[in-house]
């Protein structure tokens, strides 16, 4: 059973503690989960391809939110939220503006990760005053550089299969090397540590539906990346250097095409370099965030 929330938040609450919570907005029940410090702007976090609420690493999230209120969501179709998911980024984003606006929030900093990343640059888009800062990890920009993977069978033959388990977890999101895969282990060990209700399951019609959303996102726009430039809110940008998923390319597009934009890229790291690395990770998103 979900519960809804109450009306302060402790910051005893970790990622393998904090209860899911429900919010109604008429049409659609979105699930999260809201726990850390609840001071200042909370961070919202948007989550990659097929990831739910459990797939945020706890090296990360309770870190973070020693120091700030961080809120976890599932789109709509997406693990406890009702309807279907959808197959575009834009009507994707509506849901979150709409989640935000449900909790009563005047503005949050958007952390986006991967897919979550396309997401967010369209809120802060259509937007600009409900988003103060955005962090965004192993994603790219419309129209960026070889973004749908579905020609790329090293990429589709992981993440695209019924029943994707960890070892296709840990091809996608690390390097080859030792170093890498040493990681991916620790990682893949660290998202089974939940001890409170496990968030609903990532279903075949998420799937199919984000597929298209991230195909269309990554059609060729003929290198236009001017609407970059309308996205004013100060931005950190991460991701590893040997990404497969979204190639590290696209993280030099969008810090060179957005106005206020810090590009950190990691060494001997793929698209989940913000697990490989997570201590120096955190450090760097907090100092940006409290810049």
């Amino acid at each position: 059973m979900i519960a809804h929330e109450i009306a302060t938040a402790t910051n005893s609450q970790t990622q393998e503690t904090a209860p899911n919570l429900i919010v109604e907005t008429g049409e659609f029940r979105y699930a999260y989960r809201r726990f850390g410090l609840r001071r200042g702007t909370p961070i919202l976090f948007l989550q990659h391809f097929r990831g739910t609420m459990d797939n945020w690493d706890p090296a990360v999230i309770n870190v973070i939110a020693r120091s700030h209120e961080v809120i976890l969501f599932d789109n709509a179709g997406v693990g406890g939220s009702s309807g279907t998911a959808e197959s575009t980024i834009a009507a994707s984003a509506r849901h979150v503006v709409a989640f935000v606006r449900a909790l009563g929030l005047k503005s949050v900093d958007i952390f986006g990760f991967s897919m979550g990343g396309f997401i967010a640059q369209q809120v802060a888009q259509d937007s600009p005053s409900l988003v103060r800062r955005l962090v965004l990890v192993g994603t790219g920009p419309q129209g960026g550089e070889r973004i749908d993977w579905r020609s790329t069978t090293e990429v589709a033959s992981h993440v695209a299969i019924d029943a994707p388990g960890p070892d296709d977890l840990m091809y996608a999101f690390f390097a080859r090397s030792e170093t890498s895969q040493k990681a991916a282990r620790a990682f893949v060990q660290r998202l089974g540590t939940r001890t409170a209700e496990p968030d609903g399951p990532s279903t075949l019609q998420a799937r199919d539906a984000q597929t298209a959303a991230i195909a269309a996102w990554g059609a060729s726009n003929g290198g236009d990346y001017s609407r970059l430039r309308t996205l004013l809110q100060p931005a950190l940008i991460v991701n590893g250097i040997d990404d497969i998923v979204v190639p590290a390319v696209n993280s030099w597009i969008l810090a060179s095409n957005l106005p206020n934009a810090l590009l950190i890229i990691y060494p001997d790291a793929g698209h989940g370099s913000l697990y490989q690395y997570a201590d120096s990770f955190n450090d760097h998103v907090l100092r940006f965030l409290q810049t």
